[in-house]
């Protein structure tokens, strides 16, 4: 059976059987790992044809009903450092049948690429597309992608981040802010460019410290679901326990959209302390989809 392969050695083919569930039986948190490993290759691998496979494999999974699953497929083709993957990422952008949620996540894969050539089409929804949170992330990828090609990509001095991901934003460079409460000021300064509060967010998390954390929590108050969303990702990443309770606080409030919950949860399974747990735990019947499948995978990632 499938859900019995070693997925640490599997191949290629066996991976991507695992990640579309092909037997029908595969648990989602093991699709999840699948997706991982075929990042690995896309990412790494020296043959290039090997990583276009790989590549070609996990946008398959984009015709899958899981949300979470195909939200996290575009993050992952975002993260693969391989213009291979735009066009299906481009596709899946222009596909108004796509949720909300995987569309904005492909439209910031693009920008996490630094496409050039997808930059008519975020333009395009940036200010055609009915839904803020696909407006918002176009006008991310769009300034994300001008500045790595412009020249303060070449000259600003940014910290070495403990982090490995590609962000919506680069953080902002060391010269021009390090103090926390000014950092905060322009993460939640309505009047600033979007860019340049994510790019706030980004040096609050290479900080690193309770103080920057607790300062990024207060992002959390944001009327923009996209933006609450992003913090809840960082404090996945900086795995510091002072976030636990602005978390599950996120987390339990069901006025907050689906896309801010489940990345709450996800955090939360990062963090992995005793009292994420039974938080985690009764949420696995939760009515929402992508909340109760991010719970699933929130409580196999603490596990591992």
């Amino acid at each position: 059976m499938t859900t019995e392969i070693d997925i640490d050695t599997a191949s290629l083919e066996e991976l991507r059987d695992i990640l579309l569930n092909k037997s029908g039986s595969v648990k989602l948190a093991l699709r999840f790992r699948a997706l991982f490993n075929l990042k690995c290759v896309g990412t790494d691998s020296t043959d290039q044809k090997e990583a276009e496979k790989a590549i070609e494999y996990i946008a398959e999974a984009f015709a899958d009903k899981s949300e979470l699953l195909k939200h996290e497929v575009a993050y992952v083709l975002g993260q693969i450092h391989n213009l291979y993957a735009a066009p299906f990422l481009r596709n899946v952008l222009s596909n108004d049948d796509q949720q909300c949620m995987v569309r904005h996540e492909a439209a910031e894969a693009l920008g996490a690429l630094g496409d050039k050539d997808s930059l008519p089409l975020l333009e395009h929804y940036f200010e055609k597309d009915p839904a803020i949170e696909i407006r918002q992330t176009c006008e991310l990828a769009i300034e994300r992608i001008k500045w790595e090609n412009s020249s303060s990509a070449k000259t600003e001095t940014l910290q070495e981040s403990l982090y490995t991901s590609i962000d919506p934003a680069p953080p902002m460079a060391t010269d021009q802010e390090s103090k926390v409460d000014k950092l905060q000021k322009i993460l939640n300064d309505q009047d600033e460019t979007l860019f340049n509060r994510y790019r706030a967010m980004f040096r609050l998390r290479d900080l690193g410290t309770d103080e920057a954390a607790l300062a990024l929590a207060s992002g959390f108050e944001d009327p923009s679901a996209l933006f609450k969303h992003e913090i809840a990702y960082v404090f996945g990443q900086m795995c510091n326990p002072v976030t636990v309770p602005s978390l599950i606080k996120i987390l339990k409030d069901e006025s907050q959209a689906g896309m801010v919950r489940h990345e709450a949860a996800e955090a939360l399974g990062s963090i992995g302390t005793n009292d994420c747990i039974p938080v985690l735990e009764s949420y696995l019947n939760d009515k929402e989809d992508v909340v109760r499948e991010s719970a699933i995978v929130a409580l196999d990632m603490s596990e591992v």
